[in-house]
């Protein structure tokens, strides 16, 4: 028989017994000396063997907790990063190289790219930059609208030194210039940096242009505001300005391509009115302003007078003339409200040219057919507009859309700016989506205003005098003579 000690717990109290293995088999535990080993046992706490895990488990969770909140943040400012930089990032085409210049011309690899100037760090330029500090902060808060700032230096080389001029207007010279990747660009450098007028078509055209995505607007790449040079830079487009199609013998170009000129057209202005997040009037719609790429898709151009408006219901009192003599709208001679109804007019005004073929208004004809919109009118209320578009030129198979067009017309150019439709209905009614109905006469208040004039004329001398006074204002001879002289005398 053997025995070893064994600890066992009974009542609740830890004692020392004797395990004895029989030869029978069954184990026989006796006692020995149970408590002499009591004090040693009872040197083992449980409770504070509890709280110190308690304690460690505690910093662990709390070292957990930090490095987890720690990594959170990062992965946020991460995230952040990404997306500034998202933002921030400029479209292809103005990938362009910085090393173009120099002594001799060199070939440039994809990987030669520069980022927007950072419109924040100017160099400092003494007078000019107090002079420019509007200029300034109006570039700053441009940057977000992701037009390219580039340097003189750069528009210089890619125009090869401002080689082949395409072209020139009052407040310019455009020149053709080619980027890097080889896609060629417009440069219109304008004159007199310091001219506040200039300062404002420029910023008109940035603040516009700079935001707007259209295939049928000129997209704006870039620009360039320097002490040595203030320029745009946009797409080129390769068959120049609708006018020389319309008023060139030797450009024709056949009615249905019109059509879809006319249609695209109304499409982009119908944009700039409606879609955009600020709305955009134009001011100067013509044929001059509608320029054709290669495939004669129409894209209205220059911006120089466009305004920025709140999309809501607004009027706009007008404290000097704005436009182009022939295509402005009434409104627009007069210090009273003017709306994006102004460029509906001036549409209409395209219209009348793009299905005759010529100028709105030519002095040296008959006076019924001097003026195109008026004579228009006149076959429609006597019903000879089938003879009318034949005199134009317009072929049998397409005389009834232009039929359709000159009745637009019609409806664009009425005296009132609230009887125009809107350019969104303007394009249903050319593609054919909506039918026409008779427009009323644009042209009642020139009318009336003819025999009231005449009238007052016969009665004073005075009056006489005044209106002779007034002509000297007439934007264009002929019906707004008399529209104008009723305004002065009533």
């Amino acid at each position: 028989m053997t025995t070893a000690p064994v600890w066992w717990i009974e009542d609740g109290k830890p004692s020392l017994h004797s395990r004895t293995s029989p030869k029978n088999g069954f184990d026989v535990f006796s006692s020995s000396n149970p408590f002499s080993s009591f004090d040693e046992f009872s040197s083992f706490d449980p409770f504070r063997s509890f709280s110190s895990m308690v304690k460690w488990s505690t910093i662990a969770s709390v070292v957990s907790a930090v490095v987890m909140t720690a990594a959170v943040v990062a992965i946020v400012l991460a995230i952040l990063d990404c997306l500034k930089k998202a933002g921030s990032t400029s479209p292809i085409y103005t990938r362009l190289a910085t090393n173009i210049m120099g002594n001799s011309p060199k070939t440039l690899s994809s990987q030669d790219i520069i980022a927007p100037a950072p419109t924040t760090n100017y160099p400092v330029i003494g007078d000019f930059q107090l002079h420019g500090a509007t200029m300034e902060r109006f570039l700053s808060k441009m940057a977000r609208e992701k037009p390219i700032r580039f340097s003189p230096h750069q528009l210089q080389g890619f125009t090869h030194d401002f080689s082949t001029e395409l072209g020139s207007g009052g407040y310019g010279v455009v020149f053709k210039g080619e980027f890097p990747g080889g896609e060629q660009v417009a440069v219109k450098v304008l004159k007199n940096n310091s001219d506040t007028v200039v300062q404002a078509q420029f910023m008109a055209e940035v603040s516009t242009m700079g935001r707007t995505y259209h295939v049928n607007l000129v997209r704006l790449y870039g620009f360039c505001f320097d002490p040595k040079m203030t320029a745009l830079v946009y797409e080129f487009m390769e068959n120049g300005s609708l006018d020389t199609f319309l008023f060139r013998r030797n450009q024709a170009i056949e009615w249905q391509k019109l059509q879809e000129i006319a249609i695209g057209t109304a499409k982009g202005i119908a944009y700039l009115h409606e879609e955009c997040q600020q709305g955009i009037i134009h001011y100067d719609i013509k044929p001059e302003n509608v320029l054709l790429d290669a495939n004669l898709t129409p894209k209205v151009a220059d911006f120089g007078l466009a305004k920025l408006y709140n999309m809501e219901p607004s009027h706009e009192v007008l404290t000097h003339f704005k436009g182009t003599a022939g295509y402005a709208a009434p409104e627009l001679w007069k210090r009273c409200a003017v709306t994006h109804k102004s460029d509906v007019y001036s549409f209409g005004i395209l219209l009348f040219e793009i299905v005759s073929r010529r100028r709105n208004r030519d002095a040296t004809l008959s006076e019924t057919r001097k003026w195109v919109p008026k004579w228009t009118w006149e076959c429609f209320r006597d019903n000879e507009l089938a003879e009318l578009i034949s005199l134009f030129g317009i072929e049998e198979d397409s005389r009834e859309k232009a039929k359709r067009t000159l009745m637009v017309a019609l409806w664009c150019v009425q005296y009132r700016p609230e009887a125009r439709p809107k350019m969104s209905t303007v394009v249903k009614m050319l593609e054919g989506g909506v039918e026409i109905n008779p427009p009323h006469n644009p042209f009642e208040h020139l009318e009336t205003a003819f025999f009231s004039v005449s009238s007052k004329l016969s009665d004073s001398s005075t009056s006489t005098t005044e209106a002779s006074t007034t002509s000297s204002f007439t934007p264009m001879q002929g019906p707004l003579d008399i529209e104008l002289h009723t305004v002065t005398i009533g």
